[in-house]
C-alpha cells in the first residue's frame, strides 16, 4: 500500500497535536480511508494516493489550529475533516480569527464549528435565516451576540426576542400573577443570554429605552417590524400560522433569525411545526437561507453529542409516524 509522511516541525505543537494519541488517528483513520502511524513529530499515511492527500490537509488545518493556541477538541478535529471534504478550507481558518462579540467579563464570542461559521456568515449575508438543530450548537446564542453586535454598532434600532409560548392556553391560565409573570418561565432563557453578552444594568437600561424587546410570539400579531434584529427562538413550537405571521412582520431594515430544533416539537398532535414546512418553502428564495447544524457543531459537553447520536440511532431505527405535514 502507498505511503507518505506528514511532518510538523514545532516540537511543542508537536505534543499538543499527537497528545490526542490513538484517539485522534483513529478519527481521522475512519473518516478518511487510511492507516496512520505516529512516531514523535511525524505521521506516516498508508492509503490511496487520494485519501492521504485530503489526510495532510486535514493534518494541515489541525496544525494550524494548535499554532493559533487553541485546543483540539473532538468537533474540531470533525470540522477540519468536514472542511477538507466539502472544500472548506477558508472557512474552517477563518475561525481562527472570527470575534462576533466580547462580554462584559471579557469572554470572546466566536464559532466553534465549521457549521457554525457558516450559520454566522449567512446571518450577515442574508435578511432571513433559519438556524435548525440539536441542543447546544449555539444557534440562539450565536445569533443574540450578533443582534449585540448589530444594535451596538447602530446596525439597527432594537433587538425583538421571541417565542412561542406552548402552553398560553389553560394551563397557562391557572399559574399566578399577571400575564406578564405568566409567561416569564418560557422567555427566562433569552433573559439569560442577555444577562450574560450585556450585563444586567445595561439590558435594564436598553429594555427601559426600548432598544429591547423580550415577548411571546402571541404579541408579534399586526406589527410591522422595521430597522429591528428579530429572534425567533424555539420555533419548532410555532404552528403553520403563527410562523406565516411571524415571518411577515419583517420590516424595512430589519434582519430576523428563526432558530429551533424539529426533533424537541412540542405541540398537540393535531398541530403541524410551522418551522418544518417554513424551512421546506422558503428554501431558496433570494434573501433567505436555511442553515441546518448537526451533532458535530454540539459545543457543549462531549457527553451531549453521544446522547444526541444515540438518540438519533434510536429515531432511524423506529418506523417514522405521519405528522400531518
Amino acid at each position: 500500500m502507498p505511503q507518505s509522511q506528514w511532518v510538523i516541525q514545532d516540537n511543542h505543537a508537536a505534543t499538543l497535536l499527537m497528545g490526542r494519541g490513538d484517539e485522534l488517528l483513529e478519527t481521522l483513520e475512519k473518516a478518511l480511508h487510511v492507516k496512520l502511524t505516529a512516531r514523535g513529530n511525524v505521521i506516516a499515511i498508508q492509503g490511496a494516493g487520494a485519501d492521504q492527500d485530503r489526510t495532510r490537509e486535514v493534518l494541515d488545518l489541525l496544525a494550524e489550529w494548535v499554532y493559533a493556541g487553541q485546543p483540539i477538541r473532538p468537533n474540531v478535529v470533525e470540522s477540519a475533516i468536514r472542511a477538507v471534504l466539502e472544500g472548506a478550507q477558508r472557512q474552517f481558518l477563518h475561525l481562527l480569527t472570527e470575534n462576533i462579540y466580547t462580554t462584559t467579563s471579557g469572554r470572546v464570542v466566536r464559532p466553534r464549528t465549521l457549521g457554525q461559521q457558516v450559520y454566522v456568515d449567512a446571518i450577515r449575508q442574508h435578511v432571513l435565516v433559519f438556524g435548525i438543530g440539536p441542543a447546544g450548537t449555539g444557534k440562539t446564542y450565536l445569533a443574540m451576540a450578533m443582534a449585540v453586535n448589530a444594535l451596538k454598532a447602530h446596525e439597527v434600532e432594537r433587538i425583538i426576542l421571541t417565542r412561542p409560548a406552548v402552553e398560553a392556553g389553560e394551563k397557562l391560565g391557572f399559574l399566578p400573577g399577571a400575564l406578564e409573570d405568566k409567561v416569564d418561565p418560557y422567555l427566562r432563557p433569552l433573559y439569560d443570554a442577555l444577562y450574560d453578552l450585556l450585563g444586567a444594568e445595561a439590558v435594564d437600561k436598553y429594555r427601559e429605552r426600548g432598544n429591547i424587546e423580550v415577548a411571546p410570539l402571541a404579541y408579534m400579531r399586526g406589527r410591522t417590524l422595521s430597522h429591528s434584529f428579530i429572534i425567533l427562538d424555539e420555533a419548532q413550537n410555532a404552528t403553520y400560522e403563527q410562523m406565516k405571521m411571524a415571518l411577515t412582520r419583517i420590516g424595512e431594515g430589519a434582519k430576523m433569525v428563526v432558530t429551533g430544533d424539529e426533533t424537541q416539537v412540542d405541540l398537540g398532535p393535531r398541530q403541524r411545526s410551522g418551522l418544518r414546512l417554513a424551512a421546506r418553502i422558503l428554501d431558496g428564495v433570494a434573501g433567505i437561507q436555511v442553515v441546518r447544524l448537526t451533532d458535530q457543531d454540539v459545543v457543549r459537553h462531549p457527553l451531549v453529542t453521544r446522547i444526541i447520536q444515540a438518540y438519533q440511532q434510536f429515531e432511524a431505527s423506529v418506523a417514522p409516524t405521519a405528522d400531518g405535514d
